[in-house]
């Protein structure tokens, strides 16, 4: 059954006011914090999405990940959309408004991250000025499966935001059914290994550029033992001990390396976290680098990029769209969609062809490659009046 029209404008979000701001833990993760995580997602009762979450904001401070991330994101999202009617024609007047309004980037961003992180939230409002405005629904509080908002993502108190009535009209939701926990749930592992192994790698530099320093001497003398305690800690900042002269101490027999080990899992994990975010290893192989592997990389990157802008047509077609003509954003039966671009590399070497057997606007050349044509030359080099041009 089709939902009511809604005629008033909501001045403000309805749920997201309701939930708290809690300080996040910045504890150090590891295999076992991911395994907690999903453990809690699949509780028969309450099943809590935040510790996930919260991992999820913890990786992608990955520096690689994030450049990565923010490729594919700028790519998507700085594609001008267009709404079309019926017949094909581009709705000049709503494209425009479109265009240029700052929630619709807002929109692409809520479903663009739904990919990543599994789901996105949001309340539609309007401002004083009867601006749209977008509220996003932090994802800690958020039971995507039941449907359940939590106020305090800590308490089992919940609200069931899809028997709301503004369901559908103001509260909005985004879910890619294809990866349950979002594409970041995969890269999770990867990070981490890349953190344990830079941070065993940093340790092998400390060992190995500032050995630690052993001093023997008397511990049952307070006065030799303090002693010795001041002349180590004024000789730099390497590590110490201080032994009984009848003591001894050796360092552990390890094997010999300097550090290919880490590099080598480093290396591994970047490839892994690339393949994942960009469908290809791009930008960083600059031993065995060259220029085609690295354009046939950007293809397969353009062809996931081709598939996040599907998935943003699709959830304008089924959630935004038919929200946006009940509350008077959007008017008419129109289609989101983007203009199809052209080829002019290829477009160019074809127009180039066929200049020696066919006549080309010099308009439409100065209009579609932006190069001022003025008059054809003949076989002799000389310039060729304006009705030989055009003849």
């Amino acid at each position: 059954m089709a939902k009511k029209q809604v005629k008033t404008k909501r001045k403000s979000a309805f749920i997201t006011p309701k939930v708290e701001i809690k300080q996040i833990s910045q504890t150090r993760k590891d295999i076992a914090s991911w395994q907690r995580a999903i453990r809690m997602t699949n509780l028969q009762d309450n099943p809590k999405y935040w510790y996930l979450q919260q991992l999820f904001d913890n990786i992608s401070l990955d520096a690689l990940f994030t450049s990565q991330y923010k490729n594919r994101e700028l790519k998507t999202l700085s594609e001008p959309p267009v709404l079309r009617k019926p017949n094909g024609e581009i709705d000049e007047k709503q494209t425009e408004m479109l265009q240029n309004a700052q929630w619709v980037y807002e929109l692409n961003r809520a479903i663009f991250e739904s990919r990543f992180r599994g789901y996105s939230l949001i309340e539609l409002s309007f401002d004083a000025d009867d601006n749209l405005q977008i509220s996003f629904v932090p994802r800690t509080n958020i039971d995507p499966k039941g449907g359940f908002v939590y106020p305090d993502y800590t308490d089992d108190k919940k609200i069931n935001y899809r028997k709301l009535p503004e369901y559908g009209t103001w509260i909005l939701e985004f879910i890619d059914k294809s990866e349950p926990y979002g594409l970041m749930n995969k890269l999770v592992p990867h990070v981490l290994f890349k953190r344990f192994a830079q941070s065993s790698y940093s340790e092998l530099c400390e060992i190995y550029g500032i050995p630690p320093r052993v001093l023997k001497t008397d511990v049952a003398d307070p006065e030799a033992l303090n002693r010795g305690k001041e002349m180590m800690e004024n000789m730099g900042r390497a590590a110490w001990l201080i032994i009984d002269e009848n003591e001894e101490f050796n360092f552990a027999a390890g094997v010999a390396t300097n550090g290919d080990v880490y590099t080598n899992l480093v290396n591994l994990c970047n490839n892994e976290i690339s393949m994942l975010v960009s469908g290809a290893i791009i930008g960083q192989d600059t031993k065995h680098g060259n220029r085609s592997k690295e354009e046939s990389s950007q293809e397969i990157l353009q062809e996931l990029i081709n598939s996040d802008w599907q998935f943003i047509k699709q959830q304008w077609k089924a959630v935004i769209i038919p929200a946006l003509r009940r509350i008077g954003v959007i008017t008419g039966d129109v289609q989101y969609d983007y203009q199809a671009k052209e080829n002019l590399d290829e477009l160019w070497t074809m127009t180039t062809q066929a200049l020696p057997y066919y006549d080309v606007d010099p308009q439409w050349i100065k209009d579609k490659f932006g190069i001022e044509v003025q008059a054809k030359r003949n076989q002799a080099g000389q310039p060729l009046s304006a009705d030989d041009f055009f003849d």
